[in-house]
Order: structure tokens, then C-alpha cells, then sequence
């Protein structure tokens, strides 16, 4: 089968798409027929080795994150799912696999598609989704009324973010350019700060919580934005202790590290009586079913922005490292 893999950490010239063996599911595995997949910046963090202290891979792997596509076979012991079922999934962070014409799901990531929702809107679903949903909803515990501000919102993440806010019942102020400023009014933002013109510092205040997309400065300036005891969540930060102990369920040595690593993000969170916390979303087929129920209400919308041919993967990458697109990435294995 053709697979777009990884052969060693470095800039785009150590990928390449190759044939490779099919995989051979396990007792609990879905094998599923990629039809479409999603890209994300983790992909091309992953390639460059920005990751490889949270996560290392034995090279050469194959990459992908999150995909939709047939169920082709069950492993012994799966429940729920049969051959032939539309799914989408996030695959397990360590060991990808969704950038290839057949990949393993373990099925308790997996979720059937609603049957509104074709594969290439489906393939964007998954880590973004899942993302803003465990950022608002677990880690910010947004309620009715709550007033949340999400920089970056027509961004991959920020489409759903905005979204999946005021499905909670939140207030939404978000910063877009000129040109992603309709989208996100049309996905429910109340106001919006155009950071072409407007520094967001000087107009937003009095926010119950902060979900930064952006990071750097960005999310430096979340602190003085929302109220005092708030949290501010983060994917474009730098990962804190929690990080470790309970999205990566890893030990005291990572931990330590990564409060070294965050000691003056969270300093000046503090400073601010502010939480600061970096989040590692969580494969969750329960919480997929969740996304895939407001999709079938017409409560969510998934924003695709570009899709690509599987041959031309790489170029779908570039784009997305370009940070020009508005929505998700997509690349399309079947037509």
C-alpha cells in the first residue's frame, strides 16, 4: 500500500511517500480503508523533531494523525463496529499511521460517521475537535453565560472552538484577519478583534478563561485578559507538569522537565492570579460520537479550507506550515 512516512527528524526532504506492508490488526483493532485524512500542525512539529521528547517513533514510521474512511476488518475482540462501517478516528499518538491507503484504529477511538457527513469532512474532525471540546468543556468548564476568548479562531482548531463555545452557551470573542472575519461571525463568534489593526490587550478584559491557539506573545497577553482565579488553555504554548502526568500519563522525570521548561510562563501567569495549562488532547471514540451527534444536528460544522490529492501530500504540508488556511487541511486517498 502507499503510505507518507518519516525516515528521520528533519525538514520536508526526510518524508516521502513509498509502499509499505498493510498493517494486521490486533485483538482490538479496526482496520480501516483510509478514504481521507486530516493534517495538523503536530504533523510537521513531529517531522522536525519538536516532539521527540514527549513522543519518539522508530523510523521509518508512517505519519498521520486523525482520518475517516471503511472499516475492511475487526480484530477478535472488537464490539460495536463491523466491516463496512463509515468511522472517523484520531489514531494513537504513538504510533500514527492515518497517511496511508490502510491504517489501524484501536476501536475504542473510533466513531461511525453521521450519515450527512462525507469522508473529507470527516477526516477533519477528529483532533481538532476533540481538542476544543476537552479545552472548553473538561479544562475551562464553560457554562452558560461564561465569556471565553480564543485568538486564532478561524484556524483548524478555532473553527470548532468557536463552535463547540457557544454550543456550551458562551460568550465568544475571537481575533481574525479581514479575510477570516466573516467565517467566524457566521460560526457564532459575538465579537471580533481584527489583529491586522487592533491590539486584542486593549480591548478584551473580563474574560472567564482564555483558549490560546497562537502562543508566544499571544498567549502571554491571555494572562491580563481574563479575571483573576481564570485558567488559560493552551496548544501552542509550552507543555506544564500536569502535561506529563495526565495527558501523557508519564512519571516524574517528564513532569520535572517540563516545570523547568514552563517555570516562566507560569510565573507570569501567577503574577496575573492566573492558571496556566497546556493541553494534550486525548483519543476519546465516546467524545467522537458526542461530535458526530452535533454534526448531525447541524450544531457543528466542520471548515475545510483545502483538499489535496494523496499524491500530493507534501504540497498539502507546505500550506498548512504556511499558516494561510482558514478550516482544516485535507488529503483524499479515494475519490
Amino acid at each position: 500500500m502507499k503510505a507518507f512516512v518519516l525516515t528521520r527528524y528533519g525538514g520536508p526532504e526526510a518524508t516521502e511517500l513509498r509502499e509499505v506492508p498493510a498493517p494486521a490488526p490486533g485483538p482490538g483493532d479496526l482496520l480501516v480503508r483510509v478514504h481521507a485524512a486530516g493534517l495538523n500542525p503536530v504533523d510537521f512539529k513531529t517531522r522536525d523533531g519538536m516532539l521527540k521528547i514527549v513522543q519518539g517513533y522508530d523510523m521509518p514510521v508512517v505519519m498521520g494523525n486523525e482520518l475517516a474512511g471503511v472499516v475492511a476488518a475487526c480484530g477478535a475482540n472488537v464490539t460495536g463496529f463491523a466491516p463496512g462501517d463509515r468511522i472517523f478516528a484520531r489514531v494513537p499518538k504513538d504510533r500514527m499511521g492515518a497517511f496511508a491507503e490502510m491504517a489501524l484504529v484501536p476501536a475504542d477511538h473510533a466513531a461511525h460517521l453521521p450519515a450527512s457527513l462525507d469522508f473529507t469532512a470527516a477526516a477533519g474532525v477528529p483532533l481538532a475537535g476533540l481538542t476544543a471540546l476537552q479545552a472548553l468543556r473538561d479544562e475551562l468548564k464553560l457554562q452558560p453565560g461564561s465569556r471565553v476568548f480564543i485568538p486564532g479562531g478561524a484556524g483548524g482548531v478555532g473553527t470548532f472552538a468557536i463552535q463547540i463555545a457557544k454550543w456550551l452557551g458562551a460568550e465568544v470573542t475571537t481575533t481574525a484577519s479581514p479575510r477570516g472575519r466573516a467565517l467566524v461571525e457566521r460560526l457564532g463568534a459575538d465579537h471580533v478583534v481584527d489583529y491586522t489593526t487592533q491590539d486584542f490587550g486593549d480591548i478584551v478584559q473580563g474574560m472567564d478563561g482564555a483558549f490560546d491557539l497562537i502562543g508566544g506573545d499571544t498567549l502571554e497577553k491571555c494572562f491580563s485578559v481574563v479575571k483573576p482565579g481564570a485558567t488559560v488553555v493552551s496548544v501552542a504554548g509550552m507543555p506544564e507538569p500536569r502535561t506529563a502526568t495526565k495527558d501523557l500519563g508519564r512519571g516524574a522525570l517528564l513532569a520535572a522537565l517540563f516545570w523547568f521548561a514552563s517555570f516562566a510562563l507560569r510565573t507570569k501567569a501567577r503574577r496575573h492570579g492566573v492558571t496556566y495549562r497546556y493541553l494534550f488532547m486525548h483519543p476519546s471514540g465516546a467524545e467522537l460520537a458526542e461530535l458526530a451527534a452535533l454534526i448531525a444536528q447541524s450544531k457543528l460544522e466542520p471548515v475545510i479550507d483545502r483538499i489535496f490529492p494523496f499524491a500530493d501530500i507534501a504540497a498539502a504540508i507546505a500550506y498548512l506550515e504556511s499558516g494561510r488556511a482558514k478550516g482544516k487541511v485535507v488529503v483524499r486517498m479515494i475519490d
